[in-house]
């Protein structure tokens, strides 16, 4: 008997036009291309000023899997040619500020009259209405307006910069998740949709998670919290200047790691005692410090203590589990490729292989 076949991406046969911008929308574009969709982006002759600032002279990963064309929108040829496009496709992608479409001849109105079943994808920081729809701003500002920004700050001090992807990087996600979504509906015979991807919006709906938690007086209150003041759920310096991750919440895998780090006179059903956090925390920090990350991952990493080293970049690359996923894979040039994600496989799929 065969191997089965390999399944289709799941987008396979859509068709999506991306007005190219910068940041969330070109990266929600290429998650839909990294799931089989075939995009056209219509870009600039000259790169945005930021473009050019951060990104340099370097291939630019956003692109990867489209069909990039030069398009002036603001000429009487570029605009036929694109509303030429969007009568073809299944999706558009812009991330202007609201009410630049719609001046360029481009907007919802403009491009449901030539597809009536579009799905009209439209990213931004603020969204399409409210108080500062058409103020400008990036990744740091729109965490910052969710309230969650002010979580990565420790009592006294100053938040911690996020990744600066943190509110792009969900941005584009929850667009392509819209698009998606969207898309299952006009499919079954549903009317074209508009979807409102907006960066505060999103981020905000991603901190459910931690509504609860603070809800439950775990986290932004006066007590101290286990996800910054307990022992357990930290990050510590080693003794060559490498750092280790641990995350030990439930009572089981904190009293393995209690077991591993040989501190058999603390006890497990303490865990949540927060008036011996300080002295068994700055103890776990002493004992972390006189060893190097090399032997921390010897004795933690595998186990069910909840162990992570911090890496960096390049060090992520190399490591096993990521090498054994093919999750990143270094170019000629140095620079970092990042496989597609989620995963699909065929439901019935008996041999290994078959996913994609």
């Amino acid at each position: 008997m065969s191997a089965p076949h390999p399944p289709r991406f799941p987008l396979h046969g859509i068709r999506v036009v991306e007005f190219e911008g910068i940041g969330p929308g070109p990266l929600a574009a290429k998650m839909l291309a990294d799931m089989g969709a075939e995009v056209i982006a219509l870009v600039r002759a000259e790169p945005a000023a930021a473009v050019q600032q951060l990104g340099g002279t370097a291939e630019n990963p956003l692109r990867r899997g489209k069909q990039v064309e030069i398009v002036d929108l603001k000429s009487p040829d570029g605009k036929a040619r694109a509303l030429d496009l969007v009568a073809q496709a299944d999706v558009l992608i812009e991330g202007y500020r609201p009410g630049v479409m719609e001046r360029m001849g481009l907007g919802p109105a403009d491009c449901a009259a030539r597809n009536s079943r579009l799905v009209y994808g439209r990213m931004t920081g603020w969204g399409q209405d409210g108080p500062l729809a058409q103020s400008a701003g990036h990744d740091l500002n729109y965490v910052a307006l969710t309230g969650l920004l002010s979580l990565s700050a420790r009592q006294g001090q100053a938040p911690i910069m996020p990744p600066a992807v943190l509110g792009d990087a969900a941005g584009a996600l929850g667009l392509a998740f819209g698009v998606a979504c969207a898309l299952v509906d006009v499919r079954a015979g549903g009317r074209g949709r508009i979807v409102d991807a907006a960066i505060v919006d999103i981020v905000a709906m991603l901190g459910t998670l931690l509504q609860w938690l603070r809800a439950n007086g775990q986290i932004d209150g006066p007590e101290p919290s286990p996800f910054h003041d307990s022992p357990f759920y930290d990050v510590y310096a080693c003794a060559d200047g490498g750092f280790i991750s641990l995350a030990a919440v439930e009572p089981t895998f904190y009293a393995l790691l209690l077991a591993k780090l040989g501190l058999t006179d603390v006890n497990p059903a303490e865990q949540y005692d927060r008036a011996v956090w300080p002295a068994l925390k700055e103890r776990i920090a002493t004992l972390i410090r006189s060893r190097p990350r090399a032997y921390w991952c010897e004795l933690l990493e595998g186990s069910n203590a909840c162990f992570a080293p911090v890496l960096g970049l390049a060090e992520a690359v190399r490591h096993p589990h990521n090498a054994a996923r093919h999750i990143y894979q270094s170019t000629l040039s140095g620079a970092i490729d990042v496989a597609p994600a989620p995963r699909f496989q065929a439901l019935d799929a008996t041999t290994q292989g078959t996913t994609t």
